[in-house]
């Protein structure tokens, strides 16, 4: 049996590799392959003229007769319009990325004059031009934010049943997120973007269509920020001043022209209330935000064997993923016995977690229940000609389930029970684009743009729910979570999104290559995700496709260590040129340790991780921030792509090029940077050289920050957690809430968790520090706060009104002896044992 699935896997490579072999490099060639047909471009010259014929006022807004056309603006908020231009009698639309479609309107007036219509809210007002039809958003100073570009003889319409949009633009305005977009820069000023979700294999810095499709992305003018999200699920393009530094415009190849337009003036409130619509994030468990180690091609008995070699060389790792090697031929909701033991080897192991790949193909085999079932109950996305369509995929010829429809969401949940009754923790979803092993002429690496989904009375044509498909799939996935597992907290990783998917899922960047190149380009890529609400998003580290070398692979776990999602995940070995792991330890000794040091500092990171996904899940924030997210007042970090904030108070600046052992960093005006590996202290608004050799990686803290803080562990929920650390850098004052919870369960829905606000200050000779309790309704293990003030004097005492804290001679002293503190002389830095239940000011003198 296991010689003949082995045959079966090597069958299966070795069709692919023929597929694909029609060009003298595999990766030139793949990525030729995975492309979708041409580009449909706008004819300018085709461009519909619409005027206002008469106007209706509505109860949130205001109706436009265009003549073939009608024009919808309504007030959602009094910083967001949804604009829509649709067929005379045709309905609105709303795509499933939507979360939010309730509003309760604000108060707004309306004027009427013979050359426009304005819309007046307290933030916005929205001014329309009757002939030609066109779109002028200003603020309440008359500021224009953003409005419509004439120049083409018309700002809006329909080209040939194609949606499209022109704006105004200057050379100062610059453009970001786009969702998952390849590159070496964050603004994406000046590039023509495409969205169709494409299985992009070892796809480079020039591939312009890859896995997701996000189309919302965020000006920033004068220093102020808007946010435009076009609604469309089809085949899209984003002509960012590509064309002319005096305009750029938007489009799809099908669908209504929708978009929804919402001000700023902080990218952060565009982010806030972009995710609002399509939905926040919800808490991750805990052990998501640990390291997840992962291979196509892993054995049985590599899997637990490299999952128990973490444990002896004390890495810290919380899970192992299962690849489609674990299945019975690649049949979905199957397991191998080989695995199958292998999980249970590895459930019985200290804190491991597991994940299992699931795709969405069905293999063809009339003996095989899933797909009985599913032909049974006419479960299948369509050929047009009313046929189940079937294509080849892993398993060979394969179904598609039709995820638009719920009853195939329902039955696709209730069938993980084969997966969570093994002990699989979290469900993996790959090949979603939906990928198929056909390419040229209809197919193009997917379906046929003419195959169907739905009903016969409600058909989705693919070209419209292609970019929904993996979106769907992932809503199902994580239903079967919530099926299986109720009180659990779902994890979902998916590598297909469209708007709204992270309200289900996080997302890893695909089957990225192991160079220097993808290592540039991973960080722009998640921070523009981050920018286009998907907080919780990584890259394979080291790279998925090829084998990188020991320097590479250093700088990337250096940078994946400080990833929302962190897993190193690499390709099968027979695809490999190099025969190399990608665990810590296969580079040699002096990686390992840089890969110990790294990833046991996000271990100690854990808490002020967890708390800065509490804040994405409230606002949408993202955990990986470009600069210009804090700092959009200073424009020198608004091209700035090899830095970034981990979180609010921790800025990144990683090797990211061969040889390199030191690296200019930008440190952003208007803070005080502390060097996190040497201590130095700088002050904001300029350009310092810093070194950096292969075992560092510049780190900054920005002064007047908290950052919490606890002990090493092998896995997150190893120990309680009883002694919380808030690594402090004060000038004059600062303070942090501390949010915690049992960081697995749904309880915090329910409203158990604890905020503590943490205030430090610092005035004259004497450092102050006070703690109050904001929300106590989870019973909390924390007995302690160590305190630890960075760049301090010796104090001469500590005390908390009449209760005086003894001085002690080691850090280890300190963390067992109540009302105690140290002082390290070398490195400035003063430790303060705090009871939780000390209620006084607790002040150094």
């Amino acid at each position: 049996m296991k010689n003949s699935k082995q045959m079966l896997k090597v069958a299966v490579i070795f069709t692919l590799a023929f597929i694909i072999a029609l060009s003298s490099t595999l990766t030139s060639t793949i990525a030729a392959v995975t492309q979708p047909e041409a580009d449909t471009p706008l004819k300018k010259e085709n461009l519909q003229k619409l005027s206002v014929k008469s106007v209706e006022k509505l109860s949130n807004g205001v109706k436009f007769d265009l003549g073939t056309n009608e024009a919808y603006i309504r007030i959602f908020a009094d910083d967001l319009v949804k604009v829509s231009v649709v067929k005379k009698g045709e309905k609105e639309f709303t795509s499933r990325g939507i979360a939010k479609t309730e509003w309760k309107t604000p108060k707004f007036s309306s004027k009427n004059s013979k050359d426009s219509y304005t819309l007046s809210t307290k933030e916005l007002n929205v001014t329309i031009k009757k002939a030609p039809f066109g779109i002028k958003f200003t603020d309440k100073k008359g500021n224009v934010i953003n409005e419509d570009y004439m120049g083409a003889g018309s700002a809006s319409g329909y080209e040939d049943g194609k949606p499209y949009v022109f704006k105004k633009t200057d050379k100062n305005e610059n453009f970001y997120g786009f969702g998952e977009q390849s590159g070496l820069e964050l603004n994406k000023r000046g590039k023509s973007i495409g969205n169709w979700n494409t299985d992009a294999y070892s796809y480079t810095k020039d591939t312009k269509y890859l896995y997701t499709s996000i189309p919302f992305f965020m000006g920033l003018k004068n220093e102020k920020a808007y946010g435009i999200f076009f609604d469309n699920t089809y085949r899209s393009y984003f002509e960012m001043a590509s064309e002319s530094d005096d305009y750029y415009y938007y489009y799809a190849n099908g669908g209504t022209l929708t978009y929804y337009f919402m001000y700023g003036p902080e990218v952060s409130n565009v982010l806030d209330r972009y995710t609002e619509i399509t939905g926040k994030m919800e808490m991750p468990a805990e052990w998501t935000l640990g390291l997840h180690q992962s291979k196509w091609g892993y054995t049985a008995d590599e899997i637990t064997n490299v999952a128990q070699t973490y444990r002896d060389k004390k890495i810290p790792l919380d899970t192992m993923h299962f690849d489609i090697d674990y299945m019975d031929g690649y049949r979905v909701f199957t397991w191998n016995e080989e695995y199958k033991n292998a999980l249970k080897k590895l459930k019985s192991m200290p804190g491991f977690k597991a994940i299992a790949i699931n795709d969405p193909a069905v293999k063809q085999d009339e003996n095989y229940s899933i797909y009985q079932q599913g032909s049974q109950n006419d479960f299948w996305a369509k050929n047009a000609d009313g046929t189940p369509f079937i294509g080849p995929v892993w398993p060979g010829d394969s179904a598609f389930p039709d995820f638009s429809k719920q009853e195939v969401r329902d039955w696709w949940a209730k069938n993980h029970d084969v997966l969570f009754n093994e002990g699989i923790d979290g469900i993996w979803n790959d090949m979603n684009e939906p990928a198929v092993f056909l390419d040229g002429g209809i197919y193009n690496h997917t379906m046929p743009l003419d195959n169907y989904f739905g009903y016969n009375d409600k058909k989705i044509v693919h070209t419209e729910y292609h970019n929904l498909y993996g979106h769907d799939e992932a809503e199902a996935t994580y239903d079967s979570s919530k099926m299986h597992k109720p009180n659990d907290r779902p994890f979902v990783l998916t590598r297909d999104m469209y708007a709204g998917t992270q309200r289900y899922a996080a997302l890893w960047t695909g089957d990225n290559v192991s160079n220097w190149e993808h290592l540039q380009m991973s960080i722009p890529m998640n921070m523009n995700a981050g920018l286009s609400g998907v907080s919780f998003v990584g890259n394979d580290i080291g790279g998925f496709a090829a084998r990188p070398d020991k320097e590479l692979f250093a700088r990337w776990i250096q940078v994946g260590s400080f990833l929302p999602f962190a897993r190193i995940h690499y390709d099968s070995d027979a695809k490999a040129t190099v025969k190399q792991g990608q665990e810590p330890w296969a580079f040699g000794p002096e990686v390992e340790k840089i890969s110990k040091k790294y990833i046991e500092m996000r271990y100690q990171l854990l808490p002020y991780l967890y708390n800065a996904f509490q804040d994405a899940s409230e606002t949408g924030k993202p955990v990986q921030q470009p600069l210009v997210y804090h700092f959009q007042e200073d424009e020198n970090t608004y091209n700035i792509s090899d830095q970034y904030m981990f979180g609010d108070n921790m800025m990144l600046a990683p090797v990211v090029n061969a040889g390199q052992t030191s690296r200019e960093v930008y440190l952003p005006e208007g803070e005080t940077w502390v060097d996190f590996n040497t201590k130095a202290e700088f002050k904001g608004g300029q350009t310092i050289t810093v070194q950096a050799p292969l075992e560092t990686m510049p780190i900054f803290v920005k002064k007047n920050s908290i950052i919490p803080t606890r002990e090493i562990q092998q896995y997150t929920g190893q120990n309680k957690l009883t002694n919380l650390t808030l690594d402090t850098y004060v000038t004059d004052k600062t303070d942090y809430t501390f949010y915690e919870d049992d960081a697995k369960s749904l309880d915090y829905e329910k409203g158990k968790f604890n905020e503590t606000k943490f205030t430090v200050e610092r005035k004259n000779n004497e450092i102050r520090f006070d703690q109050k309790v904001l929300k106590k309704n989870y019973k909390s293990n924390l007995k302690q706060y160590t305190l630890k003030l960075n760049n301090v004097k010796q104090p001469r005492a500590v005390q908390a009104a009449n209760n005086k804290y003894k001085a002690v001679k080691s850090l280890e002293a300190v963390n067992t002896t109540k009302r105690s503190y140290f002082y390290d002389a070398k490195m400035k830095t003063l430790y303060v044992s705090v009871p939780v239940e000390e209620k006084k000011t607790v002040k150094v003198k």
